[in-house]
């Protein structure tokens, strides 16, 4: 783990390899170990960077106004990298799509699993599931509540707790209880988001753009992912990989990093 200067603020990030640099972001339920199957696969060809987005994993939250995706360019900057494709999972995937969208001349490429988009409202039927999977938990209990969004996410609507494997909702949770202690703190940070946001322009991104979703994923998600590779000029979309929830590159690497190698530039 290396941390490096970005914004006013110390990002952590991991790095591997060398070529054609690969930026990494992950969940908004994670932090960037979510990417120990794809570093090492993805370094045989690439420089890899998988970051800790500001206040998530070992990165620092200074109490300064910023922007996610101002912090990803913020990081280029730093490591000297003109462009970079970014790689990103749920949360990761919004801040990758806004990125692409505010600085589209950095994005050599963009992948993203699992994603939502800046300005897109849920639908009832997503609504209706977290309460009928999680109901009502006290936000100030971290277990509690991570144990709740990993049902929600990573096990998924379509599969019970017993159909996926243990270690990967214990490691899912441990992230998740982490990252809430930081999305706790991020609440009190002024936090800039794109404007306009990206539900509308999707069309804007002009890269290279792969999209995929876990075929056990929330029908809003994978609805999304039908979107934006759509939308996209050179949009492609992943098939929903089998047995997968919101996770996809950390319950079915395989398949992940087979889609990156053959996509990234």
């Amino acid at each position: 783990m290396v941390k490096i200067e970005v914004n006013g603020t110390q990002l952590a990030y991991d790095e591997a390899g060398s070529g054609t640099p690969v930026v990494l972001l992950h969940a908004g339920i994670a932090d960037r170990r979510m990417w120990r199957h794809q570093v090492p696969a993805l370094a045989a060809r690439h420089r890899v960077v998988a970051v800790d987005l500001r206040g998530y994993g070992d990165s620092e939250l200074p109490p300064t106004p910023f922007a996610h995706h101002d912090d990803v360019i913020g990081l280029l900057d730093a490591l000297g990298l003109p462009q970079a494709a970014l790689v990103g999972c749920s949360f990761g995937g919004k801040v990758a799509v806004d990125t692409a969208l505010a600085y589209p001349d950095r994005v050599a490429a963009l992948a993203v699993f699992g994603a939502p988009v800046s300005g897109n409202e849920w639908s009832e039927e997503t609504d209706r599931l977290w309460d009928e999977l999680v109901g009502e938990v006290d936000p100030e209990d971290f277990a509690a509540t991570a144990a709740g969004e990993v049902r929600f996410w990573v096990v998924g609507p379509t599969r019970q707790p017993a159909d996926v494997d243990p270690e990967l909702i214990r490691f899912a949770e441990e992230m998740d209880r982490r990252a809430l202690a930081a999305e706790q703190a991020l609440s009190a940070v002024e936090a800039g988001e794109l404007d306009p946001p990206a539900i509308e322009r999707l069309a804007e991104l002009r890269m290279p753009v792969l999209a995929g979703a876990g075929a056990d994923d929330l029908a809003d998600i994978r609805r999304l992912a039908d979107r934006i590779a759509a939308e996209a000029p050179h949009g492609k979309r992943l098939p929903d990989v089998p047995d997968a929830g919101h996770l996809l590159p950390l319950e079915r690497p395989e398949p992940v990093n087979a889609a990156l190698l053959d996509f990234l530039p």
